[in-house]
C-alpha cells in the first residue's frame, strides 16, 4: 500500500467515526411524529419571539419595518449593496436620482422600532466622498418618513 492510499483511508476513515460519533443510533428526533406535542408553548422558539422585546440586545430586533419600506422606497434608483435588518443598517452604491445630473450613494440607519424622526439616520455622499448640502439630506430624510407614515395609514395601524 503506497502512502498516499494509507493516508485516504486514514482520512476517510477518521471522517466515518466522526460522522457515525454524531448519532445516538435512536431515530427519536428524527422528524416530527404523530405523538410529538407542537403546540406552540410546547415546541420551543418561533420565529416571532425575535422580535419580543427581552432583555437580551442581542436577541432583539429594533427596526421600524415602516421606515425600512420607506427607505427603500424613497432611494429606489440607488442600488443596495448591504442591508441588516438586526442592526437596522442599509448602504447603497452611487446612483443618480431620476431627473438629477449628480450622483449619491447612501448609508440610512434605523435604530428604534418607533415611528420617530429621531429613529432615522441618514448619511449622503457625492461623488469622492464629497459632503451633500444638508437641505438635501433633511429633503430626502422627509421623504422617507412622509412615505413611512403613508404606508402604516395602508397598513391602518393608527
Amino acid at each position: 500500500m503506497t502512502y498516499a492510499r494509507a493516508t485516504r483511508l486514514m482520512i476517510v476513515t477518521t471522517l466515518c467515526a466522526g460522522l457515525a460519533a454524531c448519532g445516538n443510533g435512536t431515530t427519536e428526533n428524527a422528524g416530527p411524529t404523530p405523538d410529538r406535542d407542537m403546540r406552540p408553548s410546547e415546541r420551543g422558539t418561533l420565529i416571532q419571539d425575535l422580535f419580543i422585546r427581552s432583555g437580551n440586545p442581542d436577541q432583539m430586533v429594533g427596526v421600524n419595518k415602516y421606515l425600512w419600506n420607506a427607505s427603500l422606497n424613497v432611494l429606489n434608483f440607488l442600488p443596495v449593496q448591504t442591508v441588516d435588518p438586526f442592526t437596522g443598517v442599509i448602504q447603497t452604491g452611487y446612483g443618480t436620482p431620476p431627473g438629477g445630473g449628480r450622483s449619491y450613494r447612501a448609508t440610512i440607519q434605523i435604530s428604534d422600532p418607533a415611528l420617530d424622526a429621531r429613529s432615522l439616520r441618514l448619511a449622503l455622499q457625492g461623488p469622492g466622498g464629497a459632503a451633500v448640502e444638508a437641505g438635501t439630506v433633511r429633503a430626502v430624510e422627509d421623504a422617507i418618513l412622509t412615505r413611512a407614515r403613508q404606508l402604516r395609514i395602508q397598513d391602518g395601524r393608527l
